[in-house]
C-alpha cells in the first residue's frame, strides 16, 4: 500500500538566537513515519521566524543604539486595541516621528496581501509609529528599537516584519504624547 509522511507536532518556539539584535527562533518536528510506495514526501521539518530579544542572558538591557526597530502597518494597531481592551490591558502609548534615511529594494518585493503597506516607504518621507500595548514595554516604559537616548542625526535601524528583506534606516525627528498619524504613513512598533 501507498504509505504518506507523518510527523509530530512542532515543538515549542526556541528562544532567540542572539540577544539585543534581529534574529530567528525555531521549532522543530521529526518523522514518525517515512513515505513509501509513493506516499506523500514529508513536510519541511524546521521553521524560523523573525525574532528580537531585548535583555541580554546576564539580564541587563541592550544599548538602544544597537536595537533595530520592528515595525508593521498602523491597520494592526486597531485590533491590538481591542484585544488590549478586552483583557483590561490598556495603557497610554505615544508615537515617534522619523524621517526615512534608506531603505532596501526587497521593500518593493512584498507579493503577500499582508505586505503591500511596504510600497508606502519611501527614502526622505516622514513616517510615524505607534508605540502601544504590549510592544510598550512595562519595565522601561518604551518601545524597543524607538530611538529614545540615540543622538541628533543619528541613523536608527529598522526592519519590517513580514519582510525579512525589507529594512532600513532612518532619523529620530520628535516624540508625540498623542497620536495623530496620518493613515498612509502610519506604523505600529512590534
Amino acid at each position: 500500500p501507498v504509505i504518506p509522511c507523518v510527523v509530530s507536532q512542532w515543538s515549542v518556539w526556541s528562544g532567540c538566537a542572539e540577544p539585543c539584535k534581529t534574529t530567528y527562533r525555531v521549532r522543530r518536528r521529526h518523522v514518525i513515519q517515512e513515505p513509501r510506495n509513493g506516499g506523500e514526501a514529508c513536510p519541511p521539518l524546521e521553521e524560523r521566524a523573525g525574532c528580537m530579544e531585548y535583555w541580554t542572558q546576564q539580564g541587563t538591557e541592550c544599548k538602544q543604539s544597537l536595537i533595530p526597530a520592528l515595525i508593521t502597518t498602523g491597520g494592526f494597531g486597531k485590533a491590538r486595541k481591542k484585544r488590549a481592551a478586552a483583557d483590561g490591558k490598556e495603557r497610554a502609548g505615544y508615537c515617534v516621528e522619523f524621517q526615512l534615511a534608506a531603505i532596501t529594494p526587497g521593500c518593493l518585493q512584498s507579493h503577500h496581501s499582508y505586505t503591500h503597506w511596504m510600497k508606502y516607504l519611501r527614502e526622505g518621507h516622514t513616517v510615524c509609529v505607534e508605540c502601544q500595548y504590549p510592544a510598550l514595554d512595562s519595565r522601561s516604559l518604551h518601545c524597543y528599537g524607538d530611538g529614545s537616548g540615540s543622538k541628533k542625526n543619528q541613523l536608527l535601524h529598522w526592519q519590517a516584519v513580514g519582510n525579512p528583506r525589507c529594512k532600513g534606516t532612518w532619523k529620530r525627528i520628535r516624540q508625540l504624547d498623542t497620536c495623530s498619524c496620518p493613515s498612509v504613513h502610519s506604523f505600529l512598533f512590534i
